[in-house]
């Protein structure tokens, strides 16, 4: 798979596993990456993959969560993020 390094700019990318790293492969390119790095792993895993790892990432920005929410037609309360997010206390009130 042919991605940019700036995406992984704290690892060394010669050492992802392609298969055992696809949550924070898929993370990383749906939060930070250009829509051909977002085809290029939806060709290499497919959607249903992509779906599954997306539900149950821990941490999504808000943006990203409402996209993939309408999307995949799934609620965002059923995300593994949304309950994480809303039990999470923020250090400043803003």
């Amino acid at each position: 798979m042919n991605l940019p390094t700036y995406l992984f700019w704290d690892i060394d990318i010669n050492s992802l596993d392609f298969q055992k790293n696809a949550r924070y492969i898929i993370q990383r390119v749906i939060q930070r990456g250009s829509l051909q790095d977002w085809k290029t792993i939806r060709n290499f895993y497919g959607i249903d993959l992509i779906k599954k790892e997306i539900l149950l990432m821990k941490n999504l920005d808000s943006k990203t969560l409402n996209f993939f929410s309408i999307y995949f037609g799934i609620n965002k309360e059923d995300f593994r993020c949304f309950s994480i997010q809303q039990s999470t206390q923020k250090h400043f009130n803003y």
